[in-house]
């Protein structure tokens, strides 16, 4: 029975992700996030206004509305 939690630790850091996988592999969502911006799959929230996208066009790249 022992065996099973040892089993359980190593497949749970087997399956672990990687440092570092959770960079950016689109260019343009690159580009957002070095911007300080945000990537949303629906409508940017109200005070943010989308300024271009993300993953490769299917999300909106949302950025601080600024009033002129």
């Amino acid at each position: 029975m022992r065996i099973l939690y040892l089993l359980f630790a190593v497949l749970f850091l087997l399956f672990q992700a990687a440092p570092g996988s959770a960079d950016a592999p689109f260019a343009d969502t690159a580009a957002c996030r070095s911007q300080g911006n945000f990537c949303r799959a629906g409508a940017c929230p109200p005070t943010f206004a989308a300024s271009g996208s993300c993953h490769g066009g299917l999300l909106k790249c949302c950025s601080k509305y600024v009033q002129q």
